[in-house]
């Protein structure tokens, strides 16, 4: 059986470009060196002794700087190219988070950390483009779930290693590593992947007039489901820890323990996950329908018992949700781009919608929570999610009438 699941696993990875191996190595290198972001408010509150509602608009202004930098991002990506714009942000955010630890002042901090943003985001619609450059168009889903899985690690290592580094040096530490990183990533993707190469990848798929997301109103539709999916994604980073420390009791640790079940899941299962739902004689709306009707349920059942045993099934109903929808819904904007020849406004609506999921999920969860209480927000959630369902349906039937 463990052999078994190892070929299924070891299968999953098969046929994938060097090139976009090449590009899961260099969002790891960037992603656990991004390792600042889950200690900024740490540093803003013990270092700069700024006070929460200063942080508060801090995290606003980096929310802000997110979606202006996805913009940004795709708009560059079309005008000079996908390869310029992820080497320059790599590059330039390296620097300016080295030197982010010589600002002080609050209103400094607030310009800064937008500006970082929106240069440090614009890698993210190119990073898509890209994919879609190096991958074959039969494994493009799997390309973005190899990604997937490197931010994901990215993430569980930056911050443990970010941790080490403030324990043993100091934030200015973090700052210089945070920076070289970048830097380094930045100098790899350069020296190991051709633009040439990529470019006239895209110059083949390019074909008739471009078109624009915003007059795309199947697209528009996909990004409002997905946008509820986001808004509610969110509250396991808000207000769900929250939640197991208020209603359950839990400690850091377990709290931790019980986070870290998600990457764990998502590593060992997404690939062969996707790997298998991939193929064609799967609906792709069946499977983000199915996917949210997950989500929706890992917040219903925390309302239907208060067995702590509950929390494990509705972290694995997410981390299985998430593991379906994400991959797939990236798929279908990177297929929705390639067939009305745009590239790079696609990817940058795409990433801008989890952009403003940022912005407002986090504080309107923690409102919800404050005036009603955590069973009536989790009924919610399952409510919008519900009505993303709706959405999906609704844009099945408009890809139906255009076919």
């Amino acid at each position: 059986m463990i052999l078994r699941f190892f070929k299924l696993y070891q299968n999953s990875f098969k046929g994938l470009s060097t090139q976009v191996w090449w590009l899961s190595l260099i969002t790891l290198i960037n992603r656990a060196g991004t390792m600042v972001i889950p200690f900024l408010s740490l540093y803003l509150t013990e270092n700069l002794k700024f006070t929460l509602s200063n942080v508060g608009w801090i995290m606003t202004a980096f929310g802000l700087g997110s979606v202006c930098g996805s913009w940004l991002g795709g708009k560059l990506s079309n005008k000079f190219g996908f390869y310029k714009v992820m080497f320059w942000s790599l590059v330039l955010s390296g620097l300016m988070f080295i030197g982010l630890q010589f600002i002080t002042s609050f209103i400094g901090i607030c310009i800064a950390i937008f500006f970082i943003m929106l240069v440090a985001d614009t890698f993210r619609p190119a990073l898509f483009v890209a994919v879609a450059a190096y991958a074959k168009p039969e494994n493009r889903t799997r390309a973005v779930t190899l990604i997937r899985l490197a931010i994901n690690l990215g993430f569980s290592l930056g911050p443990a290693v970010g941790g080490l580094i403030i324990y043993h040096s100091s934030y200015a530490g973090l700052f210089w590593i945070d920076g070289i990183t970048c830097i380094l990533a930045g100098l790899l993707f350069f020296y190991v992947l051709s633009e040439r190469k990529a470019s006239n990848k895209i110059k083949e798929e390019e074909k008739g007039v471009k078109g624009s997301p915003y007059k795309d109103k199947a697209y528009l539709v996909f990004l409002g489901a997905l946008l509820l999916v986001g808004f509610t994604f969110m509250q396991y980073f808000s207000t769900i820890p929250l939640y197991y420390n208020d209603v359950h009791h839990l400690s850091e640790k377990e709290i931790g323990w019980l986070m870290s079940l998600n990457g764990i899941l998502i590593f060992l299962l997404e690939m062969p996950l996707v790997s298998y739902y991939e193929n064609e004689r799967f609906s792709k709306y069946r499977i983000l329908a199915i996917s949210v009707l997950l989500f929706a349920l890992s917040f219903l059942v925390l309302n239907v018992s208060g067995w702590v045993g509950m929390l494990s099934i509705g972290m694995v109903l997410m981390s299985v949700a998430e593991m379906l929808n994400f991959p797939f819904s990236n798929s279908f904007a990177m297929k929705r781009a390639a067939q009305f020849n745009n590239q790079g406004d696609y990817m940058a609506l795409f990433t801008m919608t989890f952009s403003i999921a940022h912005i407002f999920g986090h504080n309107s969860g923690m409102q919800l929570v404050a005036h009603f209480g955590y069973e009536i927000t989790w009924y919610i959630m399952a409510t919008l999610l519900l009505i993303s369902i709706l959405g999906l349906v609704w844009l099945r039937n408009m890809i139906k009438k255009e076919e």
